[in-house]
């Protein structure tokens, strides 16, 4: 048996958009496929008492800078070559992570995270407002309204509801957050733990 691996994510954190670009590459070597779970980060924080990096530690000295740093150091590691930092952020993406739930639902979440994460961080637009959201979906081949009016639906609104409480009820209180099996590994610099423990959990099997 495969463990089951889920990647809890937010198109609004870069740190996030890194993983899905690295994600591939543990995929191939492990032969095990991640779990693509939409999930809402400002929920997660509000229901852990988090905050944001920025806001969390933007008075202290030194922090961000290292951040910055740390990020950079992951990009070229990874040659991450097309990421752009995008102008609009943070973006409010109530309405992309309910079409995420929304093209889980209808099989097509695959091409939906490669646009959004590719309109959030490498050809950076304004996520947030409907007009544009719609003219990157159709841009991209995706089916814009049919997206937005399941968005609109009880049951893809309570889906990511549900997405959110049960990650806060695993352990989770941030983006990028990864389950392989039970265990929790939060960021993306814990990517190598990660295919350690697929691996040992492959092993175990």
């Amino acid at each position: 048996m495969t463990p089951q691996v889920d990647f809890l994510f937010d198109f609004g954190s870069p740190n996030a958009y890194y993983a899905h670009k690295v994600i591939p590459e543990i995929e191939k070597r492990t032969g095990v496929k991640f779990t693509y779970v939409p999930v809402l980060l400002g929920g997660i924080f509000k229901l852990t008492n988090n905050q944001p990096p920025a806001i969390a530690f933007g008075n202290v000295k030194n922090k961000m800078p290292y951040e910055m740093l740390e990020s950079e150091r992951f990009v070229k590691k990874h040659k991450l070559t097309r990421v752009k930092f995008n102008p609009n952020f943070p973006v409010n993406t109530l309405a992309l992570m309910r079409m995420a739930v929304a093209a889980q639902q209808s099989e097509t979440l695959p091409p939906y995270v490669n646009a959004v994460f590719h309109h959030m961080w490498e050809e950076p637009k304004k996520m947030d407002d409907p007009a544009v959201v719609r003219a990157a979906l159709l841009e991209s081949g995706l089916d814009a309204d049919a997206l937005i009016a399941a968005a609109q639906t009880p049951e893809v609104k309570q889906g990511l509801m549900n997405n959110t409480e049960e990650a806060v009820a695993r352990g989770a209180f941030g983006s990028p957050t990864f389950f392989v099996g039970k265990e929790m590994f939060f960021g993306k610099n814990t990517l190598g733990e990660v295919e350690e423990e697929i691996l040992r959990a492959k092993a175990a099997a």
